[in-house]
């Protein structure tokens, strides 16, 4: 029996078992109500009313604080001896490397393709909203954060949920907390094995073999397959055998290179129609407001557009917290405050230099599929590079499998921490998920397995309603430490003496 036949058969198998859950979950998860003659999914309204409610308890602060953000990453406000893996800056790369994705590239055109040029408005707008949810959530997430003796660091949903709510609500938050950090834990350990790496693998392979000549070229075999996700298999593994140190030094590098690739392809393909740039900008925000656009006219494109960006940068999820507290600082809220900069360079920079890119190229492609054709969103984005870049699906190709690399590894960790939190973290333990981690590495490249991230995706969003109730819940626990950390920058701005150890502690958060 063939590889190839093998594979088959575990597709069939697995999508004839797991389908009707996967269906069942993803009708509950991402159920829509019909608005202004289209469907608005209720967890998408869910994370934009979240980003809504924070921007204004927290005064605009994506806006306000942008600055001090940009200095914070910096390293104007570094703190000695301060607990912690990394630093501000390998922090937030690490964090960027797993929103930034296949999603900023294929699903833009989808969003473009389905809503029109003005979703790209209306997916600048989340973007700009989910700045202030990532700020709250990860400001937990190095607030309640657990140092291990090893000077090691777990944190996320999984440690802020128990500790916080029983520090507010006392016996029973914290069994209510105990019984979300399971949950947590699952659903961010399902969907790092088959989201956050299956998925990934497979489609950075399919892209591969796309500029190679198709199934009859170079890696179009079953053995290619195979040597490819072994390839990257062993990648994986080496880096995340390393801790978070390993790969906060890999996607340091990797995460700014690799979005210099795509920024400078899309800036060329933008000065070359520069012309054209009026009339594009023109087109995205007519069409946010033209109630005659397509995809039921504004409210069409709203909901396409806030689709797109919710599921790209991931604010709500609770996901990022857990590579953000690996952060060396004494004030959380510092974090906080650089984890705000990555919904605005996944959504508001790299999704929406895609979605100028095609729309200012305008490929006979995207024009097909906004007339109702199947087309793949990233077929739509290489149409749009190859316009001015004949050669650029070799381009979108290396930077597809940066992309996909860089996304694994940080899955891995965010999968290795809710591992740790259900199974502990002895030595064996730890092991023993590697080597599944970078199993199922391998499988990427053989195996499809739809359904199951299909069940992936909608597991994944429904820890946004668990973690949001948290988020709203501890809010007041993020204002106080916001505080904190103002009155320091203050005192260090002013050139005063911070103190020590003593002076640097986050303030008592009981209420």
């Amino acid at each position: 029996m063939s590889l190839e036949s093998v594979t088959e058969s575990v597709d069939e198998a697995v999508s004839g078992f797991f389908e009707p859950i996967a269906k069942w979950l993803g009708e509950v998860v991402f159920y829509a109500v019909p608005v202004g003659g289209t469907d608005l999914p209720l967890i998408v309204a869910w994370l934009v009313v979240a980003g809504l409610v924070f921007t204004g308890w927290f005064g605009f602060i994506q806006l306000r604080k942008f600055r001090l953000a940009l200095d914070v990453v910096r390293g104007k406000y570094d703190e000695k001896g301060s607990d912690g893996e990394v630093n501000h800056f390998q922090a937030l790369t690490a964090a960027v490397s797993g929103t930034v994705g296949l999603g900023n590239i294929a699903g833009v055109a989808v969003a473009v393709s389905i809503g029109g040029p003005g979703a790209t408005f209306w997916m600048i707008l989340c973007g700009l909203l989910g700045m202030a949810t990532k700020f709250v959530e990860v400001t937990l997430g190095v607030k309640y954060r657990e140092v291990h003796p090893d000077g090691t660091v777990s944190g996320g949903p999984m440690h802020y949920l128990p500790k916080g709510l029983a520090e507010r609500f006392g016996k029973n938050g914290r069994t209510l907390g105990k019984v979300l950090a399971v949950l947590a834990s699952f659903m961010i350990l399902f969907f790092g094995l088959f989201g956050g790496n299956l998925f990934q693998v497979n489609q950075s392979y399919a892209q591969l073999v796309s500029v190679t000549g198709g199934e009859d070229g170079t890696v179009g075999s079953s053995a290619g397959a195979l040597l490819f996700g072994i390839l990257v298999a062993a990648i994986v593994g080496i880096v995340l055998l390393g801790g978070i140190r390993s790969i906060a030094n890999v996607t340091s590098r990797l995460v700014p290179a690799m979005a210099s690739i795509y920024i400078v392809a899309c800036l060329v393909v933008i000065l070359v129609n520069v012309t054209a740039v009026p009339d594009a900008v023109a087109a995205i925000v007519e069409g946010a407001f033209n109630p005659e656009g397509v995809a039921g006219g504004v409210l069409g494109a709203l909901i396409i557009g806030f689709k797109r960006a919710a599921f790209s940068n991931e604010a709500g999820l609770g996901s990022a917290p857990i590579a953000h507290s690996a952060v060396k600082t004494k004030h959380p809220a510092s974090e906080g405050l650089v984890a705000l900069l990555e919904p605005f360079i996944d959504t508001v920079v790299i999704c929406t230099m895609t979605a100028l890119t095609i729309v200012i190229a305008n490929p006979a492609s995207w024009g097909e599929a906004r007339a109702g054709e199947d087309i793949g969103g990233v077929t739509i984005t290489s149409d749009a590079f190859e316009t001015v870049l004949p050669w650029f699906p070799y381009i979108l190709t290396v930077a597809v499998m940066l992309f996909a690399i860089s996304t694994v590894l940080t899955w891995g960790y965010y999968g290795l921490k809710a591992w740790t939190y259900l199974f502990g973290r002895s030595r064996t333990s730890e092991i023993t998920y590697k080597v599944l981690y970078t199993v199922f590495a391998i499988a990427g490249s053989l195996l499809t397995l739809q359904t199951l991230i299909d069940l992936a995706d909608a597991v994944l969003f429904s820890l946004a309603v668990i973690n949001i109730i948290g988020l709203y819940l501890l809010a007041p626990v993020v204002k106080r430490e916001l505080n904190s950390f103002l009155e320091y920058v203050r005192a260090r701005n002013a050139g005063h003496d911070t103190g020590g150890d003593e002076d640097q502690e986050s303030v008592k958060t009981t209420v």
